[in-house]
């Protein structure tokens, strides 16, 4: 008997899944495989994830040899829901219970002191954990199906630019994922905003497209976390001073064009004119340019671009996600 037209063929490693509607055999094959210790590449609203058991030591391990991480960059975990989170933590205090009331599902990660049962090859031997609810139909479905927590990274090498399309994940991560799950491009394109709650007072550890502001108006101010230098202990993931990185040589442009190669790339979101071969022009505001950063990034790269030349972006809150990962892709520590 031949297979369903849903049923996905046991030979693909990418698999198309309907993001209106994630359900069937494709969601099953997936959470069965996390299950039995491997990877699945899936879908959030940020970025693709890579994902494994974060109770099972072995499968944690997978996703640190799959993307050269190092083991002292703790992995972000994902559940259904903010009572799945909760159980993970050792504590949970009201600022984590406002926050996830108002922003789970969705793209914002809370650091809180870890329950016992937590695998310390999660936390990079730390006492905190990362958690996460993320708000993309496709991981809702595989977390809802898998019935266990997830530890997802980005799907892409340690470093490179994060994935937001499965095309993205196939080209960095290729044999070393069991499981692609294709839900299209990601509707936000940059990592969660990371909020560290296990201190005195809360850190905003990596900005993202949850602001400071609209998380300080439930929480009251939040201090701000220096970045980390190479190969040094991290409290949360995405916090490395060069970090998102193209293979391109990344330059901020001058208000006055620098003498720019003829094969350079150039990221621009305004009208103005630069002499290289390969511009890309992004939105103009925040939400669209953020969607289209890495994929943008991405084709410059394959168009081999040695240096990709940026127009700055603007100052204000709205765009502090993007200048954090615009700084850290030029950062050549």
């Amino acid at each position: 008997m031949g297979r369903g037209l849903d049923a996905p063929d046991p030979a693909m490693k990418v698999i198309p899944v309907d993001a209106a509607h994630p359900r069937g055999p494709a969601i099953e094959r997936a959470a069965g495989i996390l299950r039995g210790g491997g990877l699945v590449a899936f879908p959030t609203e940020t970025v693709y994830g890579l994902g494994a058991d974060a109770m099972d030591v072995k499968a944690v391990g997978r996703i640190f040899a799959a993307k050269g991480r190092p083991p002292t960059n703790p992995l972000i975990v994902h559940l259904h829901d903010a009572e799945a989170a909760a159980a993970l933590a050792r504590e949970w205090p009201t600022t984590a219970a406002l926050l996830a009331e108002r922003f789970w599902p969705g793209p914002l990660t809370l650091i809180l002191p870890k329950s016992p049962e937590v695998p310390n090859a999660v936390t990079a031997g730390l006492s905190t954990v990362a958690l996460r609810v993320p708000a993309h139909p496709v991981a809702r479905a595989l977390l809802q199906a898998a019935e266990i927590p997830v530890a997802a990274p980005s799907a892409n090498p340690y470093m490179a630019v994060s994935p937001t399309t499965a095309a993205h994940v196939m080209e960095g991560l290729g044999d070393a994922v069991d499981m692609i799950l294709d839900g299209g491009p990601t509707p936000v394109g940059i990592e969660s905003t990371v909020v560290d709650l296990s201190g005195k007072r809360p850190r905003l550890l990596r900005p993202g497209s949850i602001s400071r502001g609209e998380i300080e108006a439930l929480i009251g101010p939040l201090e701000m976390a220096p970045p980390v230098g190479a190969g040094a202990p991290s409290p949360s993931p995405g916090m490395s001073r060069r970090h998102y990185s193209p293979r391109a040589r990344v330059v901020f442009l001058a208000k006055a064009s620098p003498a720019i190669s003829e094969d350079a790339g150039a990221l621009m979101h305004s009208d103005r004119r630069v002499p290289a071969r390969h511009v890309l022009r992004l939105p103009g505001e925040p939400e669209g340019y953020a969607r289209g950063l890495y994929a943008a990034l991405h084709e410059l790269d394959r168009r081999a671009c040695p240096v990709v030349y940026v127009e700055p972006v603007p100052d204000g809150p709205a765009w502090e996600g993007v200048r954090d990962r615009l700084a850290r892709a030029a950062n050549q520590e």
